[in-house]
């Protein structure tokens, strides 16, 4: 049984347009939380093996070294984000958060202002240089793909899609960055880029089928076109995006406080590059040729 996709397309904008809107306003609204990769900064991580302080109590301790951001992790430890500090100052530190307390240092990084900003700078170079690449890979691979609607419409479709898929998990982290004081980090950074990559692969699969479906004059109409091609292709992006969830589950849950928001990008982001890859890109072709056609 053939299921009717575009029938609902519609939904599915309006849909994605208010998840979009949600993140915009979140992003301008609170704005991200940048770790120390981008700020430069200090960060300390201790484990304490019985009792421990409250985080509002190092907040007090700290006070006087600057801004001192507070996280507490899953095993009776705390991640402890400051300025940038010379190992005097290191070592004071962490003497005042083992005074009566059993506590072994698991690590402290340290990263500069200059570095920070650098990072920041190529960081945003290296997302636009990867979302060009795509749309001009995808526009090249559907070349010969030029009836109803042109290879270069393709890599727009994909280039929508990708920014909904990049949007939302930015927008969540924004919100949790806000109340929940989660840093924006490279790792973050690293799993939005897997999120591309992995969700421009789910498209061109659909898009190779509707090509495919095309080539055979499989439908009357285009739409009929995408709709075999989303039937063909809904079980293999469900079932491959599923193990991919369930592995990045376990990694988020057992995985420690290092892997935790790095896995937790990436679960947003292909759940969100899932569901784009069905319900947004297609239907946007569609709905651009039946526009066209309008207004011709």
């Amino acid at each position: 049984m053939q299921v009717n996709f575009l029938k609902y397309k519609k939904i599915y904008f309006a849909f994605s347009g208010l998840l979009m809107a949600g993140c915009l306003a979140g992003i301008f609204t609170f704005g991200l939380n940048p770790g120390i990769d981008f700020t430069g900064g200090s960060i300390i991580e201790i484990s304490y093996e019985d009792a421990m302080p409250s985080a509002q109590a190092v907040r007090d301790a700290l006070s006087d070294f600057g801004e001192v951001q507070v996280q507490p992790t899953d095993e009776n430890g705390l991640i402890i984000r400051m300025g940038d500090m010379s190992e005097e100052t290191h070592q004071e530190i962490l003497g005042m958060l083992s005074e009566g307390y059993q506590a072994e240092e698991l690590r402290f990084e340290s990263i500069g202002p200059v570095i920070g900003q650098e990072l920041k700078n190529k960081t945003m170079l290296l997302i636009f240089l990867a979302l060009i690449s795509i749309v001009l890979y995808v526009a090249f691979a559907f070349r010969k793909v030029q009836r109803p609607v042109r290879s270069w419409q393709y890599g727009i479709a994909s280039l929508i899609a990708l920014f909904h898929d990049v949007l939302i998990p930015v927008g969540v982290f924004s919100v949790m960055g806000y109340y929940m004081e989660v840093q924006f980090t490279i790792p973050v950074v690293t799993a939005l880029l897997t999120v591309l990559g992995y969700s421009i692969n789910n498209t061109v699969v659909v898009f190779d089928r509707i090509r495919e479906a095309l080539i055979r004059r499989e439908g009357v109409t285009f739409e009929e076109t995408v709709n075999k091609a989303l039937n063909r292709s809904l079980t293999r992006c469900i079932n491959t995006s599923l193990t991919t969830l369930l592995v990045l589950s376990a990694i988020y849950f057992f995985g420690g406080e290092t892997l935790k928001y790095f896995s937790l990008a990436l679960i947003i982001g292909i759940a969100a590059g899932t569901y784009s890859s069905l319900f947004l890109a297609s239907p946007i072709l569609a709905a651009w040729l039946k526009w066209r056609k309008k207004i011709a």
